[in-house]
């Protein structure tokens, strides 16, 4: 998984691909970049390898030694629990009684499906990690893989560490090692006319969008002096086509507003000018507590806890994140300070600069970072929000038509529930005036089944890998799945697939899926929906 966190409150830091150099750090920063190399390298044998230390890659290391195999779990960074661990504790669930299995364990023993505290969430993922003797190798990046025919032989690390195993499973939020391994994948939305879909590609929807009309260019009315920070020049699109942009990814900051909370910080790299686009739009309510900071309103969350993007100028970075998916270590680091500098300031800005109204300002001095959350990086989440990044071309390409219950997998491994919901993946001109595009939040009647087919490449392309996070499927069905409960069902389930493929000597593909929903059912899965239960 890449988790690119270890450089923050560092604005950009220039990066070559094979070293670092300098960069003005704050007192808080540690500087991970590169990683030393292993001493001595070892290489790891094992049943499952896992890379990524997302939700779905604990669950699918868990299930597999209490199975009676060796996994072992392999973490971009310095932690486990992805975003579940990185602040997104206001959990996105759709209907709660879809979850099962390990998911529902997770959640049962942290006594809440929303609203626990990343470290928490963190700490009770260790525990179950040490509970099932599953061993964490921390900060390894991959480097490059060994395949023999159509079977991954083994994995190799920067740091000179090789893992060699009879399964992998691919658990990053990026899809690095299913890339490495050849496997088919998408980046971006495609068209509707590719699966007759109605709401893929570009959109202009409702939602998260300027409730005023708003001119873009830095002298009102004159396109001469150019654009204001943040909106693009390019035409906008026709609406139903694809594209190679994804919905923004930001931070979700854990806010409080007690005494020993942490001021905003200012970030290196803090040009007062990317706020400029906002500072316009804020004035031009009629009246200034229409900004109720709100999820509604905006314009941005303001409350104890978990704080989401929310609004038309928002904490998420639009159009900032395109090369993401594909993009080498550098330029990714790049990326995330470019959201680490963006978003602080946004926060510091708004509390701090004279051309706010005190009004706002002072709504936004009352919260601060939650103390004693994410103490290696002051206070700051450890980790993006990657809310996509490749997705698999498998098999079975879950779309728009399983989410609204036209189409039901029928090798079921798991259920999603949630919205189809993207988050905006431009901010454009339209009609002269400023428009954000991409935001979809379109209901599903019940939870749906994920195929199995969809979370396994096709045989002919890599007979040993499972992939629960960027599987297969489309970028608006993604949008319902990709939630952290359902990473974990997913990571289970492939874990599960993983040890029986070993037991009975085949390809994962070659599962007898009545075998599986068997073990699946024993693990507390759930798999099926009864008819006439509405998603709550």
């Amino acid at each position: 998984m890449l988790r690119l966190s270890f450089i923050l409150f560092v604005a950009l830091v220039v990066l070559c691909v094979n070293a670092a150099e300098e960069a003005t750090t704050s007192p808080n920063l540690k500087y991970y970049y590169p990683v030393p190399p292993a001493n001595p390298p070892q290489t790891i044998e094992c049943d499952l390898c896992v890379y990524g230390g997302t939700p779905g890659g604990v669950t699918a290391a868990i299930q597999m030694n209490r199975m009676g195999k060796k996994a072992v779990l392999v973490s971009f960074n310095k932690f486990v629990g992805g975003l579940t661990s990185g602040g997104l504790s206001a959990t996105d669930v759709g209907n709660g009684k879809s979850i099962g299995g390990m998911a529902r364990e997770f959640y049962d023993r942290a006594g809440t499906i929303s609203g626990f505290k990343p470290s928490k969430a963190e700490k009770l993922f260790l525990d179950m990690l040490k509970e099932a003797s599953v061993p964490i190798y921390y900060e390894h990046r991959l480097k490059s893989i060994v395949k023999e025919g159509n079977k991954i032989v083994e994995l190799e690390f920067e740091n000179g560490n090789k893992f060699r195993a009879k399964m992998f499973v691919d658990a990053t939020y990026e899809g690095d090692l299913l890339a490495m391994a050849k496997v088919s994948y998408h980046v971006g939305r495609e068209s509707n006319a590719t699966y007759g879909e109605t709401i893929n590609g570009i959109q202009f929807l409702k939602g998260h969008n300027f409730n005023y009309p708003i001119d873009p260019y830095k002298k009102e009315g004159d396109p001469s002096s150019g654009l204001l920070w943040g909106i693009s020049a390019e035409p906008p699109g026709k609406p139903g086509e694809g594209d190679k942009k994804i919905q923004a990814y930001n931070f979700r900051m854990y806010l409080s507003n007690k005494e020993d909370r942490l001021p905003f910080p200012k970030p290196n790299g803090y040009e007062p000018e990317r706020y400029a686009l906002l500072l316009r739009y804020l004035k031009a309510a009629k009246d200034l507590n229409e900004w109720s900071f709100t999820y509604k309103n905006g314009p941005f969350q303001l409350q104890n806890g978990d704080c989401n993007n929310a609004g038309g100028f928002s904490t998420d970075n639009i159009g900032r994140n395109y090369e993401w998916p594909e993009a080498d270590y550098a330029t990714r680091e790049k990326i995330f300070q470019d959201h680490v500098t963006y978003q602080q300031g946004l926060m510091y800005f708004m509390a701090n600069d004279p051309s706010v109204p005190e009004l706002l300002q002072s709504k936004v001095k009352k919260y601060g970072l939650a103390a004693g959350e994410f103490t290696e990086t002051g206070g700051w989440p450890h980790q993006l929000y990657i809310r996509e990044g490749r997705r698999m071309i498998s098999d079975y390409v879950m779309t728009e038509h399983n989410c609204r219950g036209k189409v039901l997998a029928e090798d079921s491994v798991g259920m999603a529930s949630y919205t189809m919901d993207s988050h905006h993946c431009q901010r454009v001109i339209v009609d002269g005036k400023v428009k954000n595009e991409g935001n979809v939040e379109v209901g599903v009647k019940q939870p749906f089944p994920i195929s199995f087919r969809s979370i396994v490449p096709k045989e002919s392309e890599c007979a040993n890998l499972a992939v629960p996070v960027c599987l297969s499927s489309t970028h608006i069905s993604y949008g319902s799945i990709r939630m952290e409960p359902v990473f974990m069902i997913l990571g289970q389930s492939a874990g599960t697939a993983a040890a029986m493929a070993i037991d009975a000597g085949s390809a994962i593909q070659k599962v007898e899926y009545p075998k599986l929903k068997e073990k699946l059912l024993a693990g507390k899965q759930v798999l099926e929906w009864t008819a006439g239960e509405k998603t709550k």
